[in-house]
């Protein structure tokens, strides 16, 4: 406990100023609200009353101050100004305090949201493995909103209510002592009850908390996997689940207001007997002369101003309840270690090619390994072609060559430098990637391609999306390059997504370029096309192709084969062909298959009315495939 008031202590560094001008400010407002009922107190002891000699000490001082009691008495309406003027001035302060602790908290959180934030760029690969992205948005925004509200109002309203009560203890000492004993001596109880909700409340809250983490991370995914839940029909599934977190959220949700509820009635049991106790006990001493008239309505008006505080102190330590679990939550993001940087050297010069060599890599998922003592050298310029079975190891190359993971043993030397001992942003800059599926924004073409380099120019714009072929495409939009492509690219095709993405890494001109199975959805010709574009574009540019389909990768300058995260084969296209192994064999399965769809005869394309339409598709895309009836391996 004492290290979560630790860690809100150390968020209002730098604003604990703006909130000790609003506790002030507090101070004040309080100690003018306790006037208010004194000068009714003043008005009936020292003025109306036919003897004022059991008025209170405070009253005799207090009447030849405001003027005498005959004075008073012909100008009445003095008071009641006095009355307006005091709670004006206590609304002022109120106000001021109210000001001045917003402005405080919303610095605080302004401050927090972006730590988080950008906290959160710099965490490694393998954290995001492991962690549900709905439950880190929760952590962001509703956590976030939940300390919010706590720094605005709570923290400020703990100092009104213990205020509230002691800044009246000394008047109500001094009038009399016996009643100011009747008027706190339930407060005790009411303060052991209220902390001992605290504990309970804020265990419920965190439960409550995690489920909503859970229901986030379901909508989260379900949105993002819209498509699929449709192709597959899969609607009611999706209620079901999406019901049943629902239904648990509730659930501990209900148990929270259940608490509340509890915690509600009895204080306001306990507040109701301490306000009768008064009542009792200040009318039989009024009645048998040891208490004025005036001083009851004080103890009346006070018990009634420092009660509705320390009952507030109920939804003050829930509130608190789920600061706490909230700022607990934000920690364990700001606890989790950023990526390691090393900092063996300083930032190098950006060099004019890029070698890559591999020597005996290994790495392991968990107790999984992936790549095996891999070995292998691409030189400056050249391009180097990767391929294999699924799983063999070859998008974890990418990955250590991003520094999305640290390899485990072995050695990669980067531009003559061991890449562990390079500065991540650095070696980054120097690669430009696209994956297999990549990620578009929902911005327009022209900021997604930009992405690469912010800087470049509208003709190095229309330039590397003519490379990529897709220019024409974009030209044909309505909007052209200004047109807002949807969330993750939805509106364009595979292919256009893929060459966009390519554009976009163009763009970035680095020394080193990865295409990691990235012209997958394009066809044969816009294959060639690109290509043929890549091969003209820079001689310098070091080149990764991993490839299935073995036509892309086979005018690279190397090739390797993977197989279990181990090199099994290596040469040029045609020293792979010529060697009996499962390049090879590869090759004439895929070879074979286009020439099948070539000499196919597509007769029920002639009667398509006598077929059944599933037919007509995959015959049709069959041809649209060749280029010009010549096979796409001749041209």
């Amino acid at each position: 406990m004492r290290s979560h008031f630790r860690s809100i202590w150390k968020l209002l560094e730098n604003h604990r100023i703006k909130y000790c001008m609003a506790i002030i400010a507090m101070v004040i407002a309080s100690c003018f609200l306790y006037l208010v009922p004194l000068i009714p107190q003043i008005t009936i002891d020292g003025v109306l009353a036919d003897n004022t000699d059991k008025a209170s000490s405070f009253v005799k001082q207090a009447v030849p101050m405001l003027g005498g009691r005959a004075f008073l008495q012909q100008n009445l309406w003095m008071m009641a100004l006095l009355i307006l003027i005091v709670s004006t001035i206590a609304g002022v302060f109120t106000y001021l305090r109210g000001r001045w602790a917003a402005q405080a908290s919303e610095s605080i959180i302004l401050n927090l949201r972006d730590k988080v934030y950008s906290h959160l760029q710099h965490l490694s690969a393998s954290y995001y493995d492991k962690t549900d992205t709905g439950d880190l948005i929760q952590r962001c925004t509703s956590d976030v909103e939940t300390l919010r509200l706590f720094l605005s109002s709570q923290v400020v309203e703990i100092g009104r209510a213990l205020i509230m009560l002691l800044v009246p203890l000394p008047l109500m000492f001094a009038m009399s002592v016996p009643m100011t004993l009747v008027s706190i001596c339930v407060l005790p109880f009411i303060v052991w009850f209220s902390l001992h909700f605290f504990f309970r409340f804020k265990a419920a809250f965190q439960e409550a908390d995690e489920a909503e983490g859970e229901l986030t991370t379901t909508i989260q995914e379900n949105l993002s996997g819209i498509r699929v839940v449709r192709a597959f029909a899969r609607q009611d599934f999706e209620c079901e689940k999406f019901g049943a977190n629902n239904q648990k959220h509730r659930e501990l949700n209900y148990r929270t207001y259940a608490l509340m509820a509890r915690f509600w009635s009895t204080s306001d049991v306990l507040c109701f007997l301490q306000q009768g106790l008064v009542v009792g006990f200040g009318i039989y001493w009024v009645a048998v002369g040891s208490l004025p008239v005036g001083s009851f309505y004080f103890f009346l008006s006070s018990v009634a101003m420092f009660l509705w505080p320390v009952r507030v102190m109920g939804r003050i330590l829930s509130d608190l309840g789920k600061a706490l679990v909230a700022l607990e939550r934000i920690e364990e993001i700001l606890e989790v270690e950023s990526e390691h940087e090393s900092t063996k050297i300083a930032p190098i010069q950006r060099p004019e090619q890029v070698d890559i060599v591999f020597d005996n890599v290994s790495f392991s998922h968990g107790d999984v390994p992936i790549l095996r003592d891999l070995s292998f050298r691409v030189k400056p310029g050249q391009v180097l072609g990767i391929v294999g079975q699924s799983g063999a190891g070859k998008s974890t190359i990418v990955e250590l060559l991003l520094r999305l993971y640290d390899y485990d043993t072995g050695s990669i030397r980067f531009a003559g430098h061991e890449l562990k001992e390079l500065p991540k942003k650095w070696s980054r800059n120097e690669i430009a990637v696209v994956m297999q599926e990549p990620f578009l924004y929902s911005k327009t073409v022209r900021d997604n391609v930009l992405l690469g380099a912010t800087l470049s120019s509208e003709s190095k714009v229309e330039e590397v999306t003519e490379m990529a072929c897709i220019r024409s495409s974009i030209e044909g939009f309505e909007h052209g390059f200004d047109t807002k492509i949807g969330e993750r690219g939805v509106t364009l095709s595979g292919g256009q997504r893929q060459r966009l993405a390519l554009a976009r890494a163009l763009i970035q001109d680095a020394g080193v370029l990865i295409l990691d199975d990235s012209m997958s959805a394009v066809d044969t010709e816009t294959e060639v096309r690109l290509r043929d574009a890549l091969m003209r574009r820079n001689h310098d540019q070091t080149t990764l192709l991993i490839a299935h389909r073995l036509s892309s990768v086979m005018h690279a300058d190397q090739i390797i084969v993977l197989d279990q995260g181990s090199v099994i084969q290596r040469g040029t296209h045609k020293e792979l062909l010529e060697q009996d192994g499962w390049y090879r064999k590869l090759w004439r399965m895929q070879r074979a298959a286009e020439e099948q769809a070539l000499v196919t005869e597509p007769k029920e394309v002639q009667e398509p009315k006598q077929q059944d339409e599933a037919l007509e598709v995959p015959v049709t895309s069959a041809k649209t495939a060749t280029l010009d009836g010549k096979s796409p391996l001749a041209a």
